[in-house]
């Protein structure tokens, strides 16, 4: 259960007054498996390293879709394209569509990478998680990439100050 504001502390809500000022993208991750296909908005995900291919993810515990992600082990990350906002309000929870309901846009993809993979995202990298550290709320997915789609010809969807904003190049650059 979310903390209420009333019961933060002040450095908390400093810090949640800091961390609406930092950029990042908007993802979601999705995963299928013998424990259900499930997916979530996230912005916390981060590169590790290129060697081999790992990425940071992390998942709030107590999300409905946390289970599945420990259980099914393989993930996508679906990095938004800034025509995707209603695909990440979907996943936030953040409009009335039945989680049973969520995969029926046809811009997902549920056959070919074993994971929902979202057709014209930015990127779509699939990989199985190879560790899983928590802190406080979360659990912090370290997800070994297997597989890569990109799709360089769109702009990117960030959060930032508590709204959805496009970023890119201008293509005519």
């Amino acid at each position: 259960m979310a903390t209420a504001i009333a019961e933060l502390t002040p450095t908390q809500l400093k810090f949640r007054a800091a961390m609406a000022n930092l950029s990042a993208g908007v993802n979601v991750v999705t995963t299928d498996g013998k424990h259900g296909r499930a997916g979530t908005t996230v912005s916390a995900v981060c590169s590790v390293t290129d060697a081999p291919p790992t990425m940071i993810v992390c998942i709030n515990k107590s999300a409905s879709s946390h289970e599945a992600f420990m259980a099914n082990n393989k993930i996508a990350i679906n990095v938004l394209a800034h025509v995707q906002k209603d695909i990440a309000l979907v996943f936030a929870n953040a409009t009335d569509t039945p989680r049973e309901k969520r995969f029926d846009d046809p811009r997902w993809n549920v056959a070919s990478h074993g994971v929902p993979v979202l057709e014209g995202a930015a990127a779509s990298l699939v990989g199985r998680i190879g560790s899983v550290s928590h802190q406080g709320s979360h659990s912090v997915l370290f997800v070994e990439i297997e597989d890569v789609v990109t799709n360089p010809e769109t702009r990117g969807l960030v959060y930032f100050q508590r709204g959805f904003h496009s970023v890119g190049l201008d293509m005519a650059d």
